[in-house]
């Protein structure tokens, strides 16, 4: 996530295009199922992964022909329920999942909420946008929601802020739980991307959600925040696992496609087929190759960490 801009604006500006026509292998751009050349796990492009095909439903046209079974869309809450709806038709046709979107936009450059501060109105703002954001997901059929859990307050103690955000997460749990959806909590980095947070490990996320014990409540593992925060992905993933809800991949440096940092993403994903994951994985990242040239790079680097990661 970024600050005065949203995130997808951010990393469709700085990402690119296409990926290796020798890996694409589409196939009709029409009926679900078409393509032979589906992924096994469900990698979620976002509008911007392949811009040089057109808009938002040509994007996700193009990804589904080249064998995506799913897709993410950060902004779809302020989206015109129009297109909501058309998002939903687009995805029961080609057989795709929604993945998804933030329940409640931090205001970044101002850096708040303040979940775990002094004031309740910036709690009740929090769980007013859950409230709203159910619909939202049910037009869009996703059963998960992104929530960020604010920023960290200097006047008042960090333990008092984590039960603090353990006492919010609880209600807007108890607002989500029965319609079968449920948020997960980002933890975000501080080193590159967003000083000041509250949330800044999977590990942490993992004592709020235990502390908040809803199967509505649960963490979003975004790998490269954890690999600048913390590092040490598998063994984390491995004890937190039983709270982890969702899961996003993005390389280090650059926070672009697999391949182009320092994370073995064929290591996780045979770490997540042993696993059976049958979630949706999080495309949070652009393209490190502007153009076609780039969209083609980047189906590339999933058919090969998919192909890597077989076996288990």
């Amino acid at each position: 996530m970024t600050g005065a801009v949203t995130r997808r604006t951010v990393l469709a500006a700085g990402a690119a295009g296409a990926a290796s026509s020798a890996m694409a292998m589409t196939g009709s751009s029409s009926k679900q199922g078409s393509n032979a050349a589906r992924f096994s796990l469900g990698y979620a492009p976002h509008e911007g992964s392949f811009a040089s095909r057109g808009g938002l439903f040509e994007q996700i046209a193009y990804a589904a022909d080249q064998g995506f079974t799913a897709w993410e869309d950060n902004e779809a809450r302020s989206r015109p329920v129009a297109d909501q709806e058309k998002m939903a038709k687009a995805f029961a046709q080609r057989g795709m999942k929604m993945g998804v979107f933030v329940a409640s936009m931090p205001k970044w450059a101002q850096s708040r909420p303040l979940l775990g501060g002094n004031d309740d109105a910036e709690r009740e703002a929090f769980l007013a946008d859950i409230r709203t954001s159910i619909e939202v997901a049910k037009r869009l059929n996703a059963t998960r929601m992104t929530v960020v859990t604010g920023f960290l307050d200097q006047k008042v103690p960090l333990d008092i802020q984590t039960a603090r955000v353990i006492d919010v997460m609880r209600k807007a749990g108890d607002i989500v739980a029965p319609h079968g959806i449920a948020m997960v909590m980002e933890p975000l980095n501080t080193r590159t991307n967003h000083p000041g947070v509250y949330m800044q490990t999977i590990a942490q996320g993992f004592a709020v959600a235990r502390g908040v014990n809803s199967p509505a409540v649960k963490i979003l593992a975004d790998l490269y925040h954890e690999q600048i925060q913390s590092g040490n992905l598998i063994p984390a993933l491995e004890m937190c696992w039983s709270e982890v809800g969702y899961i996003q991949f993005g390389d280090n440096p650059g926070r672009n496609e697999p391949g182009t940092g320092e994370i073995n993403y064929a290591s996780i994903v045979r770490w997540l087929r042993a696993r059976r994951y049958d979630g949706v994985i999080g495309m949070e990242h652009g393209n490190s190759v502007k153009g076609r040239a780039g969209e083609d790079r980047l189906i590339a680097a999933y058919r090969k960490i998919d192909s890597q990661g077989e076996g288990l």
